[in-house]
């Protein structure tokens, strides 16, 4: 069957629905927003309208026979996939799936320490064993590229019996691995190949960016529309290659998770953005790539600061590079990235994606134009005219790999005691730490908690860091395991 790129057929049933002007005796309990006018006024009625419950016409996510199982299929064409799923839950529950997709309690999973929490609640929910592999470094930047094909090769070799391998492509500031050439790897020796492509929706829809895992035969991915295919927050999907894994397990574990009561708005915005994508992505990102190249020169000429991109291309862990994702290294500045991210938000109105000790991070994507990206560069400008040759003292810290004690379920069910974070080193952490975003755990559970970790941590607080996944919200504790 040929599927035409050019509908909608999400969207095109639930406007038929709209327009009938139903009268519901069924949930959501507001109905079509008569029940919340003053939170209609703000969003527009017409939204509430929209936010129906599953029912004949609409489909079910649960069991797609109809519009939601045609809108997956085009979903799947676009991507060069065989069967992609929708997911209302995030990308966290695609990810989540897919490790469950593939390994059983006890298995082994080859990936980066780097890895999005996702992929640890992942492994608490199904009993997959980690296989760390250090990611490759840019000690000018300070942050973690991809992985080595060296690297995945060494894992290998010591862990024969790995289910799986995980990647990141690309990683929060665009750098790609090898991913084609670690896939035939992977699949030489029976292992699947999971992408977490959370960053890279946009992919598939330009040759100046980096290959989609589907082109170059992964077996999953889970790909974050809403971060830079354009459609509403929460919305992701699951593709799916089949062959190492069957579709109905998949679905099987996907049902396990997500929620019987999928908003339509977040799966129509699925069906709409794949359409934009698909028909005029090319255009769209051509114009994007034009405005970011000269945003990127333009911001080099500054003092104090570097927007990195495909120069890159070539370093340990670099082996192709998205442009759309703006880092900048403040650190010629003398202040840290923490501090710009602030300066940019409080005092220029610019939500910049994150900052950290060296960098900030502006995501760029199919919904910005010259002007956004005029107004982010004069905004450096200025902050380098009233900063440069400032002197904020940071020492590196560098985060090896850490010793994995006990799994993360068994850490995660196990009998805990809380105690200082300052009086942990030595100890099994039994729950995670992380900045968010980028939401890559700094400790996660079964690792034992080393100084470095410690003084990381401290640092974060002092940078006015959001730090999550603690029951202490403040962080002045962590739950360790033992009583």
């Amino acid at each position: 069957m040929i599927h035409n790129q050019n509908t909608t057929p999400l969207v095109d049933a639930l406007k038929a629905y709209h327009e009938k002007n139903v009268i519901p005796f069924d949930v959501p309990g507001h109905k079509h927003g008569n029940g919340m006018e003053e939170f209609g006024q703000f969003i527009g009625k017409k939204v509430l309208q929209l936010d129906v419950n599953s029912m004949k016409c609409l489909d079910n996510i649960s069991n797609p026979i109809s519009v939601i199982k045609d809108a997956e299929q085009l979903m799947a064409d676009a991507y060069y996939a065989d069967h992609a799923f929708f997911i209302v839950n995030g990308t966290t529950s695609a990810v989540q799936a897919m490790i469950m997709s593939v390994c059983k309690p006890g298995e082994k999973i080859i990936l980066p320490r780097n890895a999005h929490k996702s992929v640890t609640n992942g492994m608490i929910l199904s009993g997959a064993v980690p296989i760390y592999i250090q990611p490759e470094t840019n000690d000018q930047l300070g942050i973690a590229m991809g992985v080595s094909l060296e690297s995945i090769e060494m894992a290998i070799a010591k862990n024969v019996d790995a289910k799986a391998i995980l990647i990141i492509h690309p990683t929060y500031y665009g750098a790609t691995s090898d991913l084609k050439e670690i896939v035939k790897l992977a699949h030489k020796h029976g292992m699947a190949v999971l992408v977490d492509e959370a960053h890279g929706a946009h992919f598939r829809f330009h040759e100046d960016l980096p290959s989609e895992a589907m082109e170059v035969g992964a077996d999953m991915a889970a790909v974050s529309m809403h971060k830079t295919g354009g459609s509403l927050t929460q919305s992701s999907v699951l593709l799916l290659k089949e062959g190492l894994i069957d579709r109905n397990t998949v679905k099987t574990i996907l049902n396990l998770t997500q929620t019987t009561s999928a908003s339509y708005i977040l799966m129509s915005s699925l069906d709409a953005a794949r359409k934009m994508l698909a028909t005029k992505g090319n255009e769209v990102i051509s114009k994007i790539l034009q405005i970011i190249r000269s945003a990127r020169a333009e911001i080099n000429q500054i003092p104090g600061l570097y927007a990195f991109s495909k120069e890159l291309i070539g370093q340990p862990g670099v082996i192709g590079f998205d442009e759309t994702k703006l880092g900048v290294c403040v650190g010629g500045l003398g202040i840290t990235g923490f501090k710009v991210y602030d300066l940019l938000r409080d005092e220029y109105n610019i939500q910049v994606e994150l900052g950290d000790a060296f960098n900030i991070l502006a995501i760029v994507s199919v919904g910005d134009d010259e002007k956004s990206l005029k107004a982010l560069v004069q905004a450096l400008n200025d902050i380098s005219v009233k900063y440069k040759g400032s002197h904020i003292a940071y020492t590196k810290i560098a985060l090896e790999n850490p010793e994995v004690i006990v799994s993360p379920r068994d850490a995660f069910y196990a009998r805990k005691k809380i105690i200082k974070l300052e009086d942990s080193e030595g100890e099994i952490s039994g729950e995670s730490i992380m900045a968010y975003p980028p939401g890559i755990p700094i400790v996660t559970p079964g690792e034992r908690i080393s100084k470095e970790m410690i003084q990381y941590i401290k640092f974060l607080k002092s940078q006015h860091s959001m730090l999550t996944d603690t029951e202490d919200p403040y962080v002045e504790h962590i739950k360790v395991l033992g009583l």
